[in-house]
């Protein structure tokens, strides 16, 4: 097992095998994407007011009037409430016209009298309300009424699927590592289409939550497995560049696609039913994606390991060793299948208990960051299809400037300069929030960037520092905290109502405290992924910088250039 990857060097570094796994799971993960963000456009909440029936027999002019107009920054009409529908009847009905800008009632020579409705008693939206339709045809927010009184219910639905996503890494990491990743990888993209199209005819707002929950469940399963695999299959540099930019790369084409497949279907029943299409495409892959031989290792399965290696020596035309695990390391492997994968193991040792507590606060903090920074389109000024595109596609640089640092950086650093590049970022929209929207735009994006680019770092990190034995398990515990975050991010727009630059602020400082703790965690540049608890690094002591040597005993004197060494497992974002 320690010798894993010299026992499987005969493969080589890129063939016809690795090369068709990189690109079946690369595609794989477009149903993740597409799936990911969907919550911003089916929850969508349009413009909206009291709807006044058409019984009322009121002009258009009085349907205008009755909707009182608040001045908060910018005049807006009210949402949740109009004048009294009976009172503005009576007015209509004697002949009044609605003066909107008068300070006193009064009376036009030759025109009827005018009156002034800001002093009228006003009631709650008893007929309902109109929404605009402007960008959104429909939502699940208009199809139930997810407004005013019931408000509450839009936050908590996002909330019910982050906790599904929550459950899901909880669940399939220990399964994962247990019983292989290929079966949980189909079985969530299975999930993703089985419940995006039993949620498009859902009949309350309770069923929806409930499909929503499991649909949670699959989107996270299905990436965490992915990364996870391919890690464990690719060899060197292939490897590298799968999981640090080809891989998000093709993630962030599936959340492009469901900003296109939004914006040509308006309605949410129809997007929901869209959403199925790409799970169900990539169910035929089952056929082509081999299971991981280092997983089967490592559950002393050797026999399977070596056929499929030996399938994948005839497709690279290679020829394989006769015996391709000694078998003075099949009692190391066996000794290790007594080992504990659970997640208790993550906190059994002083050691490792450290470096959990601390990635888990890390990954929580990030991922605050992340989808508060994404909920927050709504808050910006202009097309909510174009802004949820451009703070999209702003991923793929992120993830290309995190690539080439991985390739020559070490970890802490750099992730402390991507995180704090964003955190600087969105302190400044304290200063343009209201009187340069352009300009809080680009602050925006330079803010998703950095956050971005740090956490496609602390996935790298992460990786790094956990064995194999244990490494789905725990990557599936750092998710998991990170939909905590997540799960806590609808609810931070609400914090607008004690400072309108409050929910910028707590990105900002969070982003701050996850640098903060990166300082006291071991360095894992140019070293070789652990595969037993044993071989972890252990955590820093305060440092004032993270580029400190942390090179074993063994090898001190050596400098990082002579460690020739690849970057083993390099795992990306979206947990």
């Amino acid at each position: 097992m320690q010798n894993y990857e010299e026992s499987v060097s005969f493969l080589g570094p890129s063939g016809p095998f690795q090369r068709r796994v990189f690109v079946l799971l690369c595609l794989t993960s477009i149903p993740c994407g597409y799936n990911m963000l969907s919550v911003i456009f089916l929850l969508a909440i349009p413009p909206h007011h009291c709807h006044i029936p058409a019984s009322s027999n009121l002009s258009q002019e009085w349907i205008q009037a009755s909707i009182p107009v608040q001045v908060a920054g910018q005049p807006e009409r009210s949402s949740c409430s109009r004048y009294s529908l009976d009172v503005v009847q009576n007015l209509s009905a004697v002949g009044f016209r609605p003066a909107l800008d008068q300070i006193q009632n009064q009376s036009v020579p030759g025109g009827s009298p005018e009156v002034v409705l800001t002093g009228l008693q006003e009631e709650e939206c008893r007929d309902g309300w109109t929404y605009s339709t402007e960008y959104y045809q429909s939502t699940v927010v208009t199809e139930f009424d997810l407004v005013c009184g019931d408000e509450w219910k839009q936050p908590l639905t996002s909330l019910v699927y982050f906790l599904g996503g929550l459950c899901g890494c909880f669940i399939s990491g220990q399964i994962s590592d247990r019983f292989g990743r290929k079966p949980v990888l189909f079985g969530s993209i299975a999930i993703l289409s089985i419940f995006s199209a039993a949620a498009s005819s859902a009949s309350s707002w309770l069923v929806f939550t409930v499909l929503f929950f499991i649909l949670g469940v699959g989107q996270i399963s299905c990436y965490i497995v992915i990364f996870v695999l391919g890690s464990e299959i690719l060899i060197g540099p292939s490897r590298f560049l799968f999981s640090q930019l080809c891989l998000p790369s093709i993630y962030v084409c599936g959340m492009l696609l469901l900003c296109g497949t939004a914006h040509l279907f308006r309605n949410w029943r129809y997007l929901s039913l869209a959403m199925a299409a790409p799970g169900l495409a990539f169910i035929p892959f089952w056929w082509w994606v081999p299971e991981s031989p280092r997983w089967l290792v490592s559950r002393g399965r050797l026999q399977e390991a070596e056929s499929l290696l030996r399938l994948a020596a005839l497709e690279n035309r290679v020829e394989a060793p006769p015996v391709i695990f000694l078998s003075t390391n099949v009692d190391k492997v066996e000794s290790q299948k007594a080992e504990s994968v659970s997640f208790l193991d993550l906190l059994r040792t002083k050691n490792i208990r450290n470096i959990t507590l601390m990635l888990w606060l890390i990954w929580f903090s990030m991922s605050v960051c992340y989808f508060g920074l994404s909920f927050d389109t709504s808050s910006l000024s202009g097309n909510p299809y174009l802004n949820y595109f451009l703070l999209s596609v702003v991923e793929i640089p992120a993830y290309a400037a995190s690539w080439g640092a991985a390739r020559h950086l070490p970890r802490c650093q750099s992730f402390m300069s991507f995180v704090m590049v964003g955190a600087i970022a969105l302190l400044f929209i304290f200063f343009t929030l209201h009187s340069h929207p352009t300009l809080t735009l680009v602050l925006v994006l330079l803010g998703k960037f950095g956050v971005m680019a740090g956490t496609s770092v602390l996935y790298m990190y992460t990786g790094e520092l956990f064995p194999t034995v244990i490494r789905n398990t725990a990557m599936s515990s750092c998710a998991m905290f990170s939909r905590v975050g997540s799960s806590l991010s609808p609810f931070l727009l609400h914090l607008a109502v004690f400072g309108q630059f409050l929910p910028w602020i707590l990105v900002a400082f969070l982003s701050f405290l996850g640098a903060l703790l990166c300082i006291f965690l071991p360095e894992t540049f140019k070293r070789s992924m652990p595969d037993t608890i044993q071989q972890m690094q252990h955590t820093r002591r305060f440092r004032l910088t993270c580029v400190s040597s942390t090179l074993p005993p063994e090898d001190y004197g050596k400098s990082a250039k002579d460690l020739i060494i690849v970057p083993d497992i390099i795992c990306t974002t979206r947990l």
